[in-house]
């Protein structure tokens, strides 16, 4: 009689919902980098949902995956969004419904910058100046959790602090630096060129006559590993050369010395079959200007392409001057380049 009557307490305890549920659930803490962490509560939602818990693992919750999702994804019923939608509970997309789970104030966003210090972006200040609060920016458009960083040209083209800050609704990202970048003060920038000595951009000297705004990004990009442009391409209106072309400012086209201070051209030497030919600068700029052959006739960059002599007898190359009438023919007195 005893045995039977402790077989049915452990049959009725072992059918109790209750009994199911013995191990404990834990809240469960998401945390955030510039906010206080969201907490789910097990409890509360299992006091919901009778304690079945097959209501959301692992059809909406997968224990394995363990992805986390943005709000975008959240109001396209993935997560969290595949109850809180406004019918069965409270909109994840309702602005005022933020506070339900995201406790606190939010905090300031820090963003370090190489070269240009730390940028602080204030929730408090841009929540007092918009209407509709959180949403105006984490609406799955301009934030949208996925991007990571993005560069001051892709805001200029209305990313991130670009969907408002373009000149219109507040002021715009091309240019204003200071209003961002808090006592930046740029430097000197210094560019390292094989075979001729280095060339320095002074930001002081040209801030005295331009704006930020007019070379960034439009001429030069905001990010690291951008391109470097040759002096061909400078010619071609190119980084520098969008304002040095001999109108705004002088010409990129020679006067070499004025950016490559110090700058000694030094002798070129070509080795063929014909016999070793010495190129000498300084004979050769007695009576001509650096521009009079670069970058027109003599590409200034790494690989160029050499020349054969029956280019030359076409004009290319040394042949641009040495035709007869300018200088002595490249067809003739072959000892005058290549000594043998």
């Amino acid at each position: 009689m005893q045995f039977r009557l402790a077989l049915l307490m452990v049959l009725i305890v072992c059918a109790s919902p209750v009994a199911l549920f013995a191990k404990e659930t834990k809240d469960v803490k998401f945390p955030l980098k510039n906010g206080d962490a969201v907490v789910f509560s097990h409890d509360v939602h299992l006091l919901k949902y009778n304690n079945n818990c097959r209501i959301c693992h692992n059809a909406i919750f997968d224990l394995k995956a363990k992805r986390h999702f943005t709000m975008a994804e959240m109001e396209k019923t993935k997560s969290c969004g595949a109850c809180h939608t406004g019918i069965k509970a409270f909109s994840v997309a309702d602005e005022k419904s933020c506070v339900k789970c995201h406790k606190g104030k939010p905090r300031n966003v820090d963003f370090k910058v190489k070269g240009l210090g730390q940028t602080t972006f204030n929730h408090s200040v841009h929540l007092a100046k918009v209407s509709d609060g959180c949403k105006a920016c984490h609406n799955g458009t301009v934030i949208t959790g996925k991007e990571g960083r993005v560069t001051m040209a892709q805001m200029e083209k209305g990313k991130t602090c670009g969907a408002c800050h373009n000149g219109k609704r507040a002021f715009t990202v091309a240019g204003n630096c200071g209003k961002c970048h808090a006592g930046m003060k740029p430097r000197e920038i210094t560019w390292k060129a094989k075979g001729v000595t280095d060339a320095k951009f002074s930001h002081d000297f040209h801030l005295e006559a331009f704006s930020c705004k007019d070379c960034h990004t439009k001429l030069f990009a905001f990010k690291a590993g951008a391109k470097h442009f040759t002096m061909a391409d400078m010619n071609k209106g190119k980084s520098c050369g969008g304002c040095h072309n001999g109108k705004e400012a002088f010409s990129v086209a020679g006067d070499c010395n004025k950016c490559h201070k110090g700058y000694k051209p030094g002798n070129v030497i070509f080795k063929n079959e014909g016999g070793e030919v010495k190129f000498s600068h300084d004979f050769h700029l007695e009576a001509y200007k650096c521009a009079d052959c670069h970058t027109k006739i003599f590409p200034m960059q790494a690989g160029a392409k050499h020349h054969t002599m029956g280019d030359m007898e076409k004009g290319q190359s040394c042949g641009a001057c040495h035709n007869g009438k300018d200088a002595f023919t490249s067809s003739g007195d072959c000892d005058k380049c290549h000594k043998m």
